[in-house]
């Protein structure tokens, strides 16, 4: 008891320093552990996630080449395979990036129509898919990581050296799906021998990871009002603290897409998304097609889920690689057409090549469906 009133006589001396330590706790150090709590759960987000496919590896016909083998940037061991152009005329190499939970062979159902009009295609495991190896401790996940990164590195630079082989000149295409969209760009911004890309599904890990926090939030406080009015600069905030947690548990980098295309060097770009896309919406291409530079072009495709413009559009998504590679790698005139001379399905767009238009006007519809 008397112990009691000690306490309570120091507290009541004390009073002032009592609240600030009071106040500190309530408005600093137990958000605090809510957030490490929430970041921690979310955390199962990029632990579990796992994209839809376009289809299974056996609904498609494999497209068979010359099984090549190259390291990755960091020396790990990649298989692949080399689909040369049929016919005399080869009009560029353009190198294909998977989705993830897919393989080199993916690249039948996107690359046929290139392969056929003219284009050679290298195509690759990534590491830990298909015939690549995957070193110790390492676990692929759905997001675009430095090894990845480094496996792209690989690719390109063998496709280089091959270009270099046979006399060519070394420049090349990528196309790349969902993660392999992210890969790809990450790489162009580095490397002007890219001349162009084209990309389906494309995201950047730090901004679609705030896009699921704010879906998901819901779960974690039944305070809607909260979660619905908390400003931009929170989920920046948890965001950055998500993806510090998640290197250290993952062990590797998680680029920043978004941030790549900002810093590139304009280059062709063409960008395909999903209308229907649940998994990631299409507002996430919007948002790199709007930082991309000119020329852009961005075919939302009509009720396609994600990756699913190539099933339900085959004709049309054929269509629009081949003019758009045909007009930015295969042919030797790339300036902008004039109106006496027409290129394709992009003269026949809502807007000219350049792109300029859509740009100022903030509409999307750079390429008409």
């Amino acid at each position: 008891m008397l112990m009691a009133w000690s306490i309570m006589e120091v507290i009541a001396r004390n009073w002032a320093m009592v609240a600030i330590i009071s106040t500190i706790v309530i408005l600093v150090v137990i958000p605090i552990l809510v957030l490490l709590k929430y970041v921690r759960i979310s955390l199962n987000i990029m632990r579990t996630t796992k994209p839809p496919l376009a289809r299974g590896p056996l609904d498609f016909e494999r497209m068979l080449g010359e099984p090549v083998t190259f390291p990755a940037l960091d020396g790990l061991p990649l298989s692949g395979m080399l689909l040369r152009a049929r016919g005399a005329a080869r009009k560029g190499l353009i190198v294909f990036a998977h989705e993830f939970c897919s393989d080199m062979y993916s690249c039948a159902r996107y690359c046929r129509p290139l392969v056929e009009r003219g284009y050679d295609i290298l195509t690759f495991d990534f590491r830990g898919h298909g015939r690549s190896d995957c070193p110790p401790g390492y676990v692929p996940r759905q997001w675009v990581t430095d090894r990845e990164l480094a496996d792209m590195r690989g690719a390109v630079a063998f496709a280089e050296n091959w270009l270099a082989e046979q006399g060519r000149a070394i420049e090349l295409g990528l196309f790349g799906i969902s993660r392999g969209a992210c890969a790809a760009i990450l790489v162009a911004a580095e490397n002007r021998r890219v001349a162009a890309l084209a990309v389906d599904g494309a995201f950047s890990t730090d901004t679609t990871i705030e896009y699921f926090m704010r879906r998901w939030a819901y779960i974690f406080t039944s305070m809607r009002f909260a979660y619905e009015n908390y400003p931009t600069v929170f989920w920046r905030f948890l965001r950055a603290w998500m993806i510090y947690f998640a290197r250290r548990e993952f062990g590797c980098r998680f680029p920043s897409v978004r941030k790549a295309i900002a810093r590139m060097a304009p280059r062709p770009m063409l960008f395909i998304h999903g209308e229907k896309d649940s998994y990631l919406p299409v507002e996430q291409s919007r948002k790199l097609y709007v930082l991309a530079g000119q020329p852009k072009f961005l075919w939302v495709a009509p009720g396609a889920r994600h990756n699913q413009a190539v099933v339900l559009h085959a004709e049309r998504y054929s269509d629009l690689t081949v003019s758009f590679f045909d007009r930015y790698l295969g042919s030797e005139d790339r300036g902008a057409p004039t109106a006496a001379r027409p290129t394709s399905l992009f003269a026949r767009g809502s807007t000219p090549v350049t792109g300029v238009p859509a740009a100022a006007s903030g509409s999307d519809a750079a390429v008409a469906p």
